[in-house]
């Protein structure tokens, strides 16, 4: 019996297959001939060229140039159209809120940052969130209506069976059970959540460190000591959305903390978290002390530290690596990851030589022996994997040719 039209294997699913296959080469590779795309797909030159103009007809390609310096007549480009699909992305703090809008290749067009101290004077979270994606928004040259989709990244996590926010009572006017209701109300795309530092195991899996690894952990440390998880190629978020919380986690050489989320700190977070940095440097004498926001002077001692690396900065170098590991031997014991990416301020200034000694001190901690990296996407990473992760989405229904 003939297949009916959307049947796998029928000819606009196929169709659909090689348009997709097309348009993400063009995403990796930038612009590409027509005999190029043939080549790279396994399609015919007739197929390719029909492919193209259908592509082109639905606005999601476009002819950018010709080829040059190479024999014959030049042959046209083809790029993905910038302008087919528009996705943004937030990146929450209790500071402030960082928006930013990327067209559907994943540059960047427009960016905002609304400040966020205290409550702003009673404004409520949803207009904090409106505000935020409309400046980024009118930087872009756009209108909301413009965007396809939504990704908010936040501390914590939003616990599927309940809408709430767990895990960050640092980040006021969030935690209304009736929040995401009023988000999904007052914007016009779909809207996603997603744990700050899951969104950080997102960029680096797709633009950094962790490319092309399927199971690894993310271990990011700034305003707190979280991190992700990625098995199988996918997120692991937990039953209550909490799983990488693992500043929580109960450690040897910290004390014992008993109601850890009403503390909102634990073992690992005492003992290896930004705030334990600056403590560590006035024990070893290190003077004097920069100043500013904890997460802020812990990233400027560990880079001093590593730049200087000799006496006490030496110390704390070996001490802070000895806590991190300690917490991470627990991790790749259960998980046994092929990678340890590390993340974050007071990590990644730490360089080469912090990476190596956790990576010297883990290896006698742990029976399984990752290797360990550093993050290589440092501009905004929270904000970068929302993007990616809002990218990914809008892609699937923008290609999507067989409709």
């Amino acid at each position: 019996m003939a297949g009916t039209a959307g049947t796998p294997g029928t000819p606009r699913v196929l169709r659909a297959m090689n348009d997709r296959a097309a348009l993400d080469l063009l995403l990796e590779h930038g612009p590409l001939s027509r005999t190029r795309i043939g080549k790279l797909t396994g399609l015919s030159k007739p197929t390719a060229s029909q492919l193209l103009a259908r592509l082109e007809a639905a606005g999601l390609v476009l002819v950018t140039g010709t080829s040059e310096g190479r024999p014959g007549p030049n042959a046209q480009l083809y790029a993905v159209n910038p302008a087919a699909a528009y996705a943004a992305g937030l990146d929450v703090t209790p500071e402030r809120i960082l928006a930013a809008v990327a067209d559907v290749t994943g540059r960047t067009v427009g960016e905002y940052e609304l400040l966020t101290p205290g409550r702003r004077a009673g404004q409520t979270v949803v207009r904090q969130v409106t505000d935020a994606l409309d400046g980024a928004v009118k930087a872009a040259g756009l209108v909301r209506a413009d965007i396809q989709r939504l990704v908010i990244g936040t501390p914590g996590a939003f616990d599927p069976n309940t809408g709430r926010l767990r895990y960050a009572s640092h980040l006021p006017g969030w935690h209304s059970p009736a929040l995401l209701d009023e988000l999904a109300a007052a914007l016009p795309m779909p809207v996603e959540y997603e744990n700050d530092v899951n969104l950080v195991a997102i960029a680096e899996q797709r633009l950094g460190a962790a490319r092309g690894h399927e199971d690894f952990v993310l271990l990011w440390n700034e305003g707190g000591l979280g991190a992700a998880l990625v098995l199988g190629g996918r997120l692991h978020r937990g039953w209550t959305g909490g799983a990488g919380e693992v500043g929580f986690l109960p450690v040897p050489g910290a004390p014992l903390v008993r109601h850890v989320t009403k503390a909102n700190s634990g073992g690992y977070q005492e003992l290896a978290g930004s705030q334990a940095i600056p403590k560590l440097a006035r024990e070893l004498g290190i003077q004097p002390l920069p100043t500013g926001p904890y997460a802020e002077v812990a990233a400027s001692l560990v880079e001093q530290a590593a730049d200087i690396n000799a006496g006490a900065h030496r110390q704390l170098l070996e001490t802070y690596a000895t806590g991190l590991a300690t917490g991470l031997a627990s991790l790749v014991s259960v998980l046994d990851p092929e990678l340890v990416v590390l993340s974050g301020a007071s990590l990644t200034r730490g360089g080469e030589l912090l990476r190596a000694l956790v990576q010297a001190e883990l290896e006698e901690l742990a029976a399984s022996r990752p290797r360990l990296v550093v993050g290589d996407v440092d501009e905004h990473p929270v904000l970068r994997g929302a993007l990616e992760s809002a990218l990914a989405a809008t892609r699937d229904e923008a290609f999507d040719t067989s409709r």
